[in-house]
């Protein structure tokens, strides 16, 4: 046997032990019709009630004193502003918690007001989506999207990415995070649609590499650099 014929030989004993299933990598077959999920679908904690962003802009209405209603947005600081009442925290707050403040606040000059908070017109959010996507960066999105639309704003998926192995990391209110695993090689087979959850404001979606193109890096490091031979991976593998 001749020394390159040794070397490929060795070399796909080693992919192998690095990759055990790498001779298994080929496609997954596509399932098609309905994609089974369960129901209801919560990876992570659900939403919930919307809470008022900087940004946001608010109707307050006054129904006994019209003379005081008032359009006006959320500032940076996320304080708005109020003849009477002068400064409130709007900006982490459902409307309706704003609306009692509102009340409780307006009573000592109005007898018995009715107050009501309108969110007219909502902030863009933003989702963070990185890792093997062609656009890594920041989304601003203007309503619901899931895991899997966010990607394919992101420019879709690269060769090299893991579909299976998609993470999704959530701020949570404490200050903590939640991390999901968003399986979309799943939902992209039509076996499964529990991966393509809604994200929520200020999610970050993480597409890992694939194993194979881990080893791909490692070939192109250590051995393409030091051994003169052309080959490929399924070369390799199927000699």
């Amino acid at each position: 046997m001749s020394l390159s014929r040794t070397l490929r030989a060795a070399l796909a004993l080693l992919l192998l032990v690095l990759v055990p299933g790498l001779q298994a990598c080929s496609s997954p077959e596509i399932k098609a019709g309905p994609i089974p999920s369960k129901a209801p679908v919560v990876p992570l904690e659900p939403p919930g009630p919307y809470r008022i962003r900087p940004g946001d802009e608010l109707e307050i209405r006054f129904f006994h004193t019209p003379d005081q209603n008032v359009i006006l947005p959320v500032r940076p600081d996320g304080y708005i502003s109020l003849p009477l009442v002068y400064e409130v925290q709007a900006a982490g707050r459902t409307a309706e918690e704003l609306r009692r403040e509102l009340v409780e606040r307006c009573s000592k000059e109005l007898a018995e007001p009715e107050i009501a908070v309108i969110v007219r017109s909502f902030t863009g959010y933003f989702v963070h989506v990185g890792g093997q996507v062609t656009k890594p960066g920041v989304l601003e999105l203007t309503g619901p999207r899931t895991v899997l639309q966010a990607v394919f704003e992101a420019g879709g998926m690269l060769k090299t990415a893991s579909p299976k192995d998609v993470l999704v990391v959530r701020l949570q209110p404490d200050g903590g995070h939640t991390l999901a695993k968003a399986n979309l090689e799943a939902v992209l087979t039509g076996q499964s649609a529990d991966g393509d959850f809604v994200l929520q404001p200020y999610d970050i979606v993480y597409v890992p590499t694939s194993a194979v193109a881990d080893v791909n890096t490692w070939i192109d490091l250590y051995i393409r650099e030091n051994i003169p031979i052309s080959f490929t991976i399924g070369y390799r593998v199927n000699d």
